[in-house]
């Protein structure tokens, strides 16, 4: 198994701040405002703190939830996200962003090809789940849980971390009935 003494700092501190990335990508593909961001960011701290709880100690994804939960962890991920978003408009954030995933996933697979593809898939997840978080519609409510922009910004998320898991792409209509909302 990889672990962080595999990397270089600037290599690990990409592989940290890519669960923040994988969010950013879709959020910045379609910018609802404020509760809508808010929806996005609440999701995204639910799957990091899933995956906290799930994974195996001492693997690679349990080093980057556990570093991206330190405060320097958070912090450098926020600032690595400051430099992508400087002078940006949202999709030239978006594809920054893409650009670093992909980045991301040629460095596990080439440092850690036996965790690349869990890394990538719960990566992938991230993405999803941020895009299903606020839904279109009045407030989150009677819109498609996923709309077209995101679903479209989700398929360049899969292609950039080299995985094509089409199902990922249409599991929030089929499973909600595009009902959208925090509780749908």
């Amino acid at each position: 198994m990889a672990s962080k003494a595999d990397f270089s700092l600037a290599e690990w501190k990409k592989i940290v701040q890519s669960p923040l990335l994988a969010g950013v990508a879709v959020s910045a593909a379609d910018p609802n405002g404020f509760i809508a961001h808010l929806k996005e960011a609440f999701a995204e701290a639910k799957m990091l703190g899933e995956a906290r709880a799930s994974s195996v100690d001492g693997t690679l994804m349990r080093s980057i939830v556990e570093e991206l939960l330190t405060s320097t962890g958070r912090a450098e991920s926020r600032e690595g996200i400051r430099t992508i978003a400087a002078g940006a408009s949202p999709d030239q954030m978006k594809v920054r962003a893409i650009g670093e995933l992909k980045e991301v996933a040629a460095i596990l697979d080439a440092k850690a090809p036996t965790e690349a593809s869990a890394i990538k898939v719960w990566l992938n997840k991230i993405a999803q789940t941020v895009a299903e978080a606020s839904g279109d519609g009045f407030l989150g409510f009677g819109g498609a849980q996923v709309n077209e922009v995101e679903k479209a910004a989700l398929g360049d998320i899969r292609h950039a971390l080299g995985t094509a898991d089409a199902s990922v792409e249409n599991k929030a209509d089929e499973t909600r009935g595009g009902l959208a909302g925090p509780f749908g």
